[in-house]
């Protein structure tokens, strides 16, 4: 029996020093992959060092698998298992990670970060009361002031946000994956037409070499009102080097595009650019040329570029030294060939200390869109938007949800012509994914919007009643509304988008007026209050007298300025409407200069006028000249102790128009 013991120990003992060696050997080739950022196979090894197989492959749940010949952990077990939990983390599987961070948390003061990468897992997966639960423990026991401090207030804040998106109205949204079935990620939209689709995935090639199925590639596809369709790979010179991440000059003639490779664990990415070799969409690109030195900087990665409209300015984004923290975006001016010539950060009223990526500007609406996981968002990087001019940007404003997820929201391209920019929009997501970003096509609907409008006296600003309105669309020049004002001057009607538009407005009384309608610029606001539209009071009686307000003259001179013209065009209007009327232009001054100057110049711009209106139509004999100079004052010049009254000059500097008969 003592000999089958020995015999057995020696067994017992031989099979637990394989085991050991296996478990190193497995260790070191986890660290290795995980090193080079292969995560899938760093799994694969952690999990045999941890429990002597991979249990993924089978399906297996190694944090929820009880063994039925428990085997012994390895030596440090719990750094194994925060390496494990890191893997499934940057695999995205935040449902895997997050049990494994939760048990490193609770029994190993080593890993402080673990309760910080739970806590953004459970955000992930949506249990909010345990992520703010696990972020509070993590402040409350984290001591450095550093990135992982700040990024945990940040998620605080977060959770806030997050929560009250959830809980909005988000009718009139509709948002759909562009693609089913596919492996692989698919990313970064261009809009390389009207109807064509530019963007980048990683998508299985059973062409390529072993462990190269999955390179970054360049695809084109049909994108109409129908859907996607005719996927082909984007017709570019092949090379050895992932591409994507592209933009497009508004000519549709140049290409911008990221290429990168890893080296040494390290990715190195630089912004190319080609040109279309034909005269239509589809047709090939030449081999791409990197851009010099003023944009791809030795020992940066540089990479998303977008070109402006006006074709003389990149957007890109870099960590090169001189930024704010992390990718910053950067704005290079090109010259008419399109070659760099200097280069600037977009500055801290776009960028922060953590990641802006990705880019885009849509011209008609005016706004840049961009993604960074700096600001308060809704979780990983959010896409927001900025309205104003490169130098002079709005504060950044978070798109909220739908738009943006509890996952990962980048890369943004509207197919909206007009100022809705979220009409018709694909963008990029890992909202419905445990592995890569996809894309999705997001439409919110364009309901009729409410546009009021008010009509008021121009002297009086009270609200004119009973006003006949017309409203014209000034593009189409169609009749978009007939009404009358309500007894507060206003009245509403409704359109289904923003448009140029004007009103003509009639009243007995008044000279009928012709406005264009000023609206707010928000295009996405349900109602638009226009700047009320006021009229000028016609004369009513002979000899009544009325000051021609907004007509102005060259200071000291005769000549009419040109904005004087609307008013008295309004007079021309009068005129036309009551073709019986003769009337007075009388001239008036200040006493300022002598009273033979006063009285000339006054006769002048009475001449002037009367001139003007000659000269659009009104019969000369209707009209009369007449100058006053300083004799006629409507206001004191000066005060009683003699000094001079500016308020009063002015009043006393004007022309009326009298009827004669």
């Amino acid at each position: 029996m003592r000999k089958i013991t020995v015999a057995a120990s020696v067994v017992l003992l031989c099979g637990t020093v394989a085991q050991a060696q296996f478990s190193s050997d497995y260790r070191k080739a986890a660290d290795s992959y995980f090193a080079k950022g292969d995560y899938a196979s760093a799994v694969e090894y952690y999990e045999k060092s941890l429990y002597g197989k991979s249990k993924t492959a089978d399906g297996f749940d190694p944090y929820a698998y009880t063994a039925v010949k428990p085997q012994p952990l390895p030596k440090d077990s719990q750094q194994l298992i925060y390496q494990l939990a890191e893997s499934w983390r940057l695999l995205k599987n935040y449902e895997k990670a997050a049990p494994l961070y939760k048990k490193v948390a609770e029994n190993d003061v080593r890993f402080p970060l673990a309760q910080y990468h739970y806590a953004t897992c459970e955000r992930a997966l949506g249990k909010y009361e345990e992520a703010e639960n696990a972020l509070h423990r993590f402040l409350n026991t984290y001591q450095q002031k550093d990135h992982y401090s700040q990024a945990a207030q940040r998620e605080v804040r977060n959770l806030v946000f997050i929560q009250e998106q959830l809980r909005k109205e988000t009718k009139g949204y509709a948002v759909h994956t562009l693609y089913e079935g596919k492996t692989g990620a698919s990313y970064a939209p261009v809009q390389l037409s009207s109807n064509t689709l530019l963007f980048t995935a990683t998508w299985a090639d059973s062409a390529a070499e072993k462990n190269k199925a999955h390179v970054n590639h360049l695809y084109e596809a049909s994108f109409t009102e129908e859907g996607v369709g005719a996927v082909s790979r984007a017709n570019i010179p092949v090379s050895q080097l992932h591409e994507g991440a592209a933009a497009i000059s508004a000519d549709g003639s140049t290409l911008y595009l990221t290429r990168w490779s890893v080296s040494n664990h390290q990715k190195s990415a630089a912004i190319y650019v080609s040109k279309k070799t034909g005269g239509v969409a589809g047709d090939a690109w030449s081999s791409p040329v990197a851009l010099d030195s003023v944009i791809n900087v030795r020992g940066a990665n540089t990479q998303q570029p977008f070109v402006m409209p006006d074709g003389r300015h990149l957007l890109y984004a870099s960590d090169r030294a001189g930024g704010l923290g992390g990718f910053d975006l950067w704005m290079a001016e090109l010259d008419a060939a399109g070659k760099p010539l200097s280069t600037v950060n977009m500055g801290d009223n776009i960028n922060t200390t953590g990641n802006e990526q990705a880019p885009y500007y849509h011209a008609s609406s005016a706004t840049l869109v961009f993604a960074t996981d700096g600001r308060t968002g809704m979780g990983g990087y959010d896409l927001f938007y900025t309205k104003g001019a490169p130098g002079s940007w709005a504060e950044p404003q978070n798109f909220g949800y739908p738009v943006n997820s509890v996952k990962n929201d980048m890369y943004f391209t509207s197919y909206s012509t007009g100022k809705r920019i979220l009409e018709k929009v694909v963008l990029s997501s890992d909202r419905a994914d445990v592995c890569c970003m996809e894309l999705f096509q997001l439409q919110k609907a364009n309901p009729m919007k409410l546009v009021v409008g008010q009509v008021v006296a121009c002297d009086t600003r009270i609200p004119l009643a009973g006003v006949a309105v017309e409203v014209i669309d000034t593009v189409t020049h169609e009749k978009i509304y007939t009404g009358v004002t309500s007894a507060d001057g206003s009245y509403a009607f409704a359109v289904k988008q923003s448009l140029p538009l004007s009103s003509m407005a009639a009243l007995k009384g008044y000279y009928t007026t012709a406005a264009a309608l000023q609206l707010p610029a928000d295009a996405d606001a349900d109602s638009l209050v226009s700047v009320p539209v006021c009229m000028q009071k016609e004369p009513e009686v002979i000899n009544e007298v009325q000051v021609l307000n907004n007509v102005y003259y060259e200071f000291n001179k005769a000549e009419i300025l040109e904005k004087s013209f609307a008013s008295l065009d309004d007079v021309v209007a009068f005129l036309n409407k009551h073709p019986d009327i003769h009337v007075e232009i009388g001239g008036h001054t200040d006493n300022k200069g002598s009273d033979e100057l006063n009285q000339k110049l006054s006769e002048a711009r009475a001449a002037n006028v009367v001139a003007y209106l000659v000269g659009k139509g009104i019969d000369k004999n209707r009209l009369t000249a007449k100058g006053y100079g300083a004799t006629v004052p409507v206001a004191p010049n000066t005060y009683d102790d003699g000094t001079d009254n500016p308020a009063g000059r002015e009043k006393n500097r004007r022309t009326e128009m009298k009827v004669l008969k």
